[in-house]
């Protein structure tokens, strides 16, 4: 049986009162918690870190936890919207518009460092600006310092804060669904990888498909 991929994401209002490092602890209480496992091209990357997300919402912000563990640590890129998937990294795409081909893509290397993108269907992708950018609260488990690849056994992990209103859109208090999917990847290591929640079904890695976005629910208060 093909296995139905959705997430549903509690309303915690709570989450505001945090400071974002705080916020992981919260959304083990009361954030969903799902798997990004699948290997979507196995003959050419075989390798599968451990990749978990915890999530919620508060109304105000989407709230994300990535739990990683790997053999292999990089963090080269520092300034914003440098090629962080290169790096350790983790990735949010989303559209909040079912049904439509606009999207955006938050990145996120293992120090914090943040590429994000809007794709308009249609046209030119754009880098998210700085003031848009600076709305996105990020917390880094292994700080924030820049470095070049190191091995051994490694458990990160990045909580991010991402506002709705970057997505254009106001919380009505009802259930609302959105189109998304969760990456993790890492293309310049020693073992570069990329899996998704949701699965992808292409030749060739390529996150950027948002026909293969699985639903994600914003759970009413």
């Amino acid at each position: 049986m093909k296995k139905i991929f959705a997430a549903h994401l509690p309303y915690a209002p709570q989450l505001d009162e945090l400071e974002t490092a705080e916020v992981a602890n919260c959304l083990e209480e009361v954030g969903t918690r799902f798997s990004v496992e699948s290997l979507n091209w196995p003959d050419q990357f075989p390798y599968r870190p451990l990749t978990v997300v915890s999530a919620a919402h508060s109304g105000k912000y989407i709230y994300l936890d990535f739990l990683v563990r790997c053999n292999y640590l990089r963090a080269v890129n520092y300034t914003p919207n440098s090629p962080v998937s290169e790096d350790s990294c983790v990735e949010f795409f989303v559209s909040p518009e079912p049904g439509s081909k606009n999207y955006w893509n938050f990145e996120f290397n293992c120090i914090g460092t943040v590429l994000a993108e809007y794709h308009p269907d249609g046209a030119p992708a754009r880098f998210l600006t700085p003031e848009e950018l600076s709305g996105i609260k990020v917390y880094a488990s292994v700080g924030t310092r820049p470095f070049q690849e190191v091995e051994g056994s490694f458990i990160w992990s990045i909580v991010a804060a991402i506002p709705l209103s970057l997505l254009g859109f106001e919380y009505d208090g009802t259930a609302m669904k959105l189109r998304a999917n969760f990456n993790k990847c890492a293309s310049a290591t020693s073992q570069p990888h990329y899996l998704s929640w949701a699965p992808i079904s292409t030749p060739a890695p390529d996150f950027h498909r948002p026909e293969f976005f699985a639903d994600l629910i914003l759970e009413s208060k």
